[in-house]
Order: C-alpha cells, then sequence, then structure tokens
C-alpha cells in the first residue's frame, strides 16, 4: 500500500478509535500497540507486526491421497508479511503508527459487507501466493475495491480452503500443534467446478475469477469470515502474551482428537457445512472440528446404526427428548450406469433440521437444509414456498385406519411422494427428483439422479445434536423421567387387592362360572 507521508490529524484518530470501539477493540488494540511498538519512534516496526501475524511453520500432511503443492508450506509462512504489507500502512521510519494500526484493523476486521470480507481473502492469497513463487492469474481494481478479475485455478481454489482452514484452526487453539493435518475437501472444489462449468477432475483448468467469488457467496459465505476471526485472534494473543508474540507450541501428547475413518460426519464435511451456516449451529460444528478432547467431539453424537442398531425405533430412542439442531447423515450406493459400475457409487447426504426429531404422522417444522456431500457437496436450502421440512412417523395410530400413514423418515415433498423416504429398517432410501418437492432448492442429492425414483441401500446412518451441552443434559432428564414413569406403571400395589371379595380375579371368575347371574348391588 505504500508508505504514509502525512501525519493524522487529532480529527483523524478519534474517528478511528471510534470505529474500532464500536466492535470492541479497542482495549484490545491499546494492549498490543503498546507491546508491539518501539517507545522512541512511538510506531510498531513492520518486522514485530509481520512476526506478530505470522503462523509457525509446520509440515502439512493431507488426508486424501491427493499431493500437496511444494509452495504450499513457504504459502502459509508469508500470511503475516502478506497481511502487514496489504492493510497496515508505514511511515517514512518504516513503522505503523497508532491511527494506521487502527485503520489496518479495521480494513481487515471492521462492520462490511460478505462480498468486501472476500475480497481481502482473495487479495490476501494473491499476495502470500506471488511471495512464494507461485502467483495466480488475478488482478484488482485499484479504483473498485470490489471488482476482481482474471482467473483462479481449481487447484488454487483448494489451496485457498486449505488457508483458510489452517487460519480457522489457529484462531481456535491457544496452542499450535506438531502436525499439521488438511481435510479432504474435494466434494467442496468439485462442486466449484460443477457451477463454473469446468471438468472438476482437472485442477489445472482456469475458472473465471468472477464466477468463483459468486460461487463462494452463494455456497460457502462464511468462507470470507476465516480472515478476520484469524488477524482478531492473533493481535489478542499478542496483547495477552507476557513476552514476544510468538505462538506457543504444544507439550507433548497435546494432539487433536483422530477422526476414524467409520465416522460419516469428519473434520472435512463438519467444516464445510459450518461454512453455508451464520448461527449457534456453525459453532458447534466448528467446535467438533478443532476440539482437542476426544469425549467432547464425540458428545454431541445421539444415533450411529452401527453401534446403536439399524431401524427407526433405535435411531426413536436415542433422538427422543432432544430439543435442537439436529444433524442427520446417511450414507448409501447406487448404480453408476453410465461408468457401468453396478456395485454401486458410494455417496453422502445430510439433513439439518433445527428443532429435532417429533413423532408425528404429518410434515413439521419451520426451516432446515438437505446437503449433498460427497462425492460432490451441494447446499439444498430452504425455498420459502412450503413448509414440509421433516417427516417422522415412528408407529402407526392404534385402531383401524382405512389409509394408514407410511412409517419412516422423509424430507420435502408429500406424504407417498417425498423427496426423501427412509423406512423403519433404515434399509433402503427413496430419492426422488426435486420436481416433487416444493420444501427445499432444486438439484441433486447423489450422482446421477435422474426423473425416476431412486432406491438405495443404506449402508451408514448417523444423527449429531447441535444445540450444545445444555440440551443434552436435557434430553438424559428426560429420558430419566421417561424410564420412572414407566416402572410406576409397571408395579403393581398389592395392598389394593389384599381382600379377595374386591380382587378383579374374583370378579373375572365369577363372570366365567355364571355370566348371567344376577347380582345385587350395593347402594
Amino acid at each position: 500500500m505504500g508508505a504514509s507521508t502525512s501525519t493524522p490529524s487529532r480529527p483523524e484518530e478519534k474517528e478511528a478509535e471510534s470505529l474500532v470501539a464500536s466492535i470492541g477493540a479497542l482495549p484490545t488494540l491499546q494492549t498490543s500497540f503498546a507491546k508491539l511498538s518501539d517507545p522512541q519512534s512511538k510506531s510498531i516496526p513492520l518486522h514485530s507486526l509481520q512476526q506478530c501475524l505470522s503462523l509457525t511453520p509446520q509440515e502439512p500432511l493431507p488426508e486424501s491421497p491427493s499431493p500437496i503443492p511444494d509452495h504450499f508450506p513457504s504459502l502459509l509462512t508469508h500470511l503475516g508479511p502478506s497481511i502487514a504489507d496489504l492493510f497496515f500502512v508505514s511511515g517514512e521510519g518504516g513503522g505503523v503508527s497508532w491511527v494506521e494500526f487502527l485503520r489496518g484493523y479495521i480494513a481487515c476486521c471492521g462492520r462490511m459487507p460478505g462480498s468486501a470480507d472476500l475480497d481481502n481473502l482473495f487479495r490476501l492469497y494473491s499476495s502470500a501466493s506471488a511471495r512464494a513463487g507461485s502467483p495466480p492469474k488475478l488482478e484488482f481494481d485499484s479504483d473498485d475495491d470490489g471488482k476482481m478479475s482474471g482467473s483462479l485455478l481449481l487447484g488454487d481454489l483448494r489451496m485457498l480452503l486449505w488457508v483458510c482452514w489452517v487460519m480457522e484452526r489457529s484462531s481456535r487453539s491457544r496452542v499450535e500443534e506438531d502436525g499439521l493435518v488438511l481435510p479432504d475437501l474435494g466434494g467442496l472444489v468439485s462442486s466449484a467446478g460443477d457451477a463454473c462449468g469446468v471438468d472438476v477432475l482437472d485442477y489445472e483448468i482456469p475458472v473465471p475469477a468472477p464466477k468463483m467469488r459468486a460461487w463462494v457467496l452463494v455456497t460457502v459465505p462464511g468462507l470470507s469470515q476465516c480472515f478476520p476471526r484469524f488477524v482478531q485472534d492473533r493481535l489478542q494473543r499478542c496483547a495477552a502474551s507476557e513476552g514476544d508474540s510468538e505462538p506457543s507450541t504444544s507439550s507433548a501428547g497435546d494432539t487433536y482428537l483422530s477422526i476414524p475413518d467409520t465416522c460419516l460426519l469428519s473434520r472435512g464435511i463438519a467444516w464445510e457445512i459450518s461454512l453455508t451456516l451464520r448461527s449457534t449451529m456453525s459453532e458447534e460444528l466448528l467446535d467438533f472440528c478443532f476440539s482437542r478432547n476426544g469425549d467432547k467431539a464425540y458428545e454431541n453424537l445421539l444415533y450411529k446404526s452401527s453401534v446403536n442398531g439399524k431401524g427407526l425405533s433405535r435411531f426413536w430412542s436415542n433422538v427422543e427428548g432432544y430439543h435442537g439442531p439436529v444433524l442427520m447423515l446417511m450414507s448409501g450406493s447406487s448404480p453408476d450406469a453410465l461408468k457401468g459400475d453396478t456395485d454401486g457409487q458410494r455417496w453422502v447426504i445430510g439433513m439439518l433440521t433445527e428443532q429435532g426429531f417429533e413423532n408425528r404422522d404429518t410434515f413439521y417444522g419451520s426451516s432446515g437444509s438437505l446437503y449433498a456431500l460427497s462425492p460432490i457437496f451441494h447446499v439444498l436450502s430452504h425455498s420459502g414456498k412450503e413448509k414440509n421440512f421433516v417427516y417422522c412417523h415412528v408407529s402407526p395410530r392404534r385402531g383401524y385406519e382405512t389409509h394408514p400413514k407410511p412409517v419412516g423418515l422423509a424430507f420435502g415433498g408429500t406424504i407417498g411422494n417425498e423427496r426423501m423416504f427412509i423406512d423403519e429398517d433404515f434399509a433402503i432410501a427413496t430419492i426422488r427428483h426435486h420436481a416433487v418437492d416444493k420444501t427445499y432448492q432444486p438439484g441433486s442429492l447423489v450422482p446421477n439422479q435422474g426423473f425416476l425414483p431412486l432406491e438405495a441401500p443404506i449402508l451408514e446412518v448417523e444423527a449429531w445434536g447441535l444445540s450444545g451441552k445444555a440440551a443434552r443434559e436435557q434430553q438424559y432428564s428426560y429420558k430419566k423421567r421417561e424410564v420412572l414413569f414407566t416402572e410406576q406403571r409397571r408395579k403393581v400395589d398389592l395392598k389394593t387387592f389384599a381382600n379377595w371379595e374386591d380382587s378383579p380375579e374374583k370378579m373375572m371368575m365369577d363372570m366365567v362360572s355364571d355370566p348371567n347371574r344376577v347380582q345385587r348391588e350395593d347402594r
């Protein structure tokens, strides 16, 4: 951004302080500036600010077989210098004054539209990549901050997503782990390629930058918030540190939880879903992604079919009484006719309901979303036309019904013509074309889904609570009350039937022996 040649006036300083105070960051910036600045020049040396905003060098490891580009570790190393040079203006002596420090923070973390935050993220990635020796073909209009031109490779998008993952991970961990495991985000990259009309298998195909920007704003709007949170966290660490601003390293054995392959909700999938949400549900998913405590990460797992048993009754016994948002994941397989694969292509889809599951014979709900998670990521949110979000019918009503309602789980559509229906044995999932549904947005949930209904075998089902510890404790209390009521109903008060003349057994025996015998009533 160049060097500042003019000394800011007192009104400009007050205006900058007022803007920072409005977002509650003024005390933190005052403390961090006092620790980073030189007492003589009353400015922050540029190298000190770069060090404060830098990540500890780590060797990244991928979860997927896809190799990591050679320049990616260098890209992470240059994040701090790129942030300092792009957003914090240095003076003639090479230092950042108090006012320019405030202005730089406002440029990074101030209140602004999500599109402006996203443009800052693209600028940061472009600068850090250029410093690492692999500049993307992005161009930015200096007169219009919102205008971006050029192109971006799908491989660049994958690295941009990894950069955001690393920044989010750093913001939520007070210590740096020795190993940096990068999640498999292939479904998200494939979604961008599919939306932009390019081959999702070729990461070297350029995609127009405006199309990529539009895809991020529509599909994963939360991605733009990773950068502001990272800058806030770095400066907060600096303000809280006693000595230098370098992040601490982990002690022996202090490592992140390793997610087993048998779990459908991987770190990558949880993070992808969190980027589509702007609520407390996003925070619960992020806590799962970056939790260092295995018990805490899995305390919200309500149901897993391979552990708790398959079937709607088993599912209901584990989710009953949980009043809060629930994320349900299901994996299955369907034959790929285009590739001649008769064994089936595996896929994972998700269903998000914001009020849990209720035993009803009608559709209910106020909001929700459907997700295609693997092999390609899609979000099908509420269309605003109908409210047939969830159907959960555990058991039919007692007595004869001329038209009994189906027993099972369903999402979208109408009874008998559901968008997705899961039978009571959790054996078969029926997925219909989006034309039958007006609740969720149109789109395919599984690969090569045609117009005809698809019946696919179910491999695994999971349900995760997203309402925190309080909702889980309320569910435990509810189950305890139900167990208590059940035990009370099973108990028989023998004192009530101590007299043989008043016992129901004698009454039944008298009726069987002589049902027509006239008995005198005592009045």
